[in-house]
């Protein structure tokens, strides 16, 4: 199976990349940007398309790796031409494979194929891919082709709901965008004790990467340490009594959300002074 990629940016650079090293066959891309497309292809060794229709006759599946708000207006493009038999697939982690309306009338197989995975440079990202864990959704058809595609690369691989893109796609964004808006809390904290930045960040890094490492090997549970499992009421009101506003009201619904997974770890542990505290009395 053949693959072409429409859009030339991080995703696509990545991807493309992934494939071509791992023994992939990639025919090349398509982009409203000449410049762009014909730096991915000479990136990964493939071709540069300066037509959508060049490059559909030459793939078997076409991955649209453009932006989100560009999908929809890209399948209005390609379902004008011949796509009979192939696989039409984007890399959106929030939008569903049902973007591409009516595709049954074009004998064509709609997918979503979304990298849980931070691509943030495109020139160098593709090197972690083998770590991703990859997620798929879309017809039955060409399903288990796709599954086993990138099972081989040896990454996992989960089949997922229509229905539960949006779901999964906050459970994402929580799990790796909003983590920094959290790191960035801790980071100015240190700053107004006279850290640097960098410096704060490297105080923060071991702690962070810990923490991170633990839950891989112990799970969430029985990763949990600090205050709030120990039970410790006055750690946890100094430091609310030192914060303000947003910040206040943040820390004290993460301590909330934590209660569950102390209560799991400490089931004998008396936590209703915490939860009186925090409101959170049954």
């Amino acid at each position: 199976m053949k693959f072409g990629f429409i859009g030339a940016g991080k995703v696509g650079f990545s991807l493309g990349k992934y494939f071509v090293e791992n023994g992939i066959q990639v025919s090349g891309y398509y982009s409203r940007n000449h410049i762009s497309s014909k730096e991915a292809g000479n990136f990964t060794g493939t071709k540069q398309f300066l037509t959508l229709n060049e490059l559909i006759n030459e793939s078997d599946g076409i991955i649209i790796s453009t932006p989100d708000f560009e999908i929809k207006r890209v399948w209005n493009e390609i379902k004008e031409l011949s796509i009979q038999n192939k696989l039409i697939c984007h890399c959106s982690g929030l939008l569903s494979s049902e973007i591409f309306s009516d595709i049954s009338k074009f004998d064509a197989y709609p997918y979503s194929i979304h990298p849980m995975f931070a691509i943030s440079d495109k020139y160098f990202s593709y090197k972690n891919l083998n770590e991703a864990f990859f997620t798929i959704e879309g017809h039955e058809k060409y399903m288990d082709n796709l599954t086993f595609l990138f099972s081989s690369l040896g990454n996992k691989v989960k089949v997922i709901d229509k229905n539960n893109k949006s779901l999964y796609h906050l459970a994402s964004v929580i799990s790796s965008n909003m983590v920094l808006g959290l790191i960035n809390s801790g980071v100015n904290y240190l700053k107004q004790c006279g850290f640097e930045e960098n410096l704060a960040l490297e105080a923060l890094y071991p702690l962070i990467l810990n923490n991170i490492t633990n839950i891989k090997s112990k799970g969430l549970v029985n990763s949990l340490t600090g205050p709030l499992e120990r039970g410790d009421l006055d750690t946890i009101k100094s430091h609310s009594e030192n914060i303000n506003g947003l910040d206040k009201e943040l820390y004290e619904l993460l301590c909330r959300n934590l209660l569950s997974l102390a209560k799991e770890k400490n089931k004998h542990r008396d936590y209703s002074k915490i939860e009186k505290y925090l409101g959170d009395e049954k």
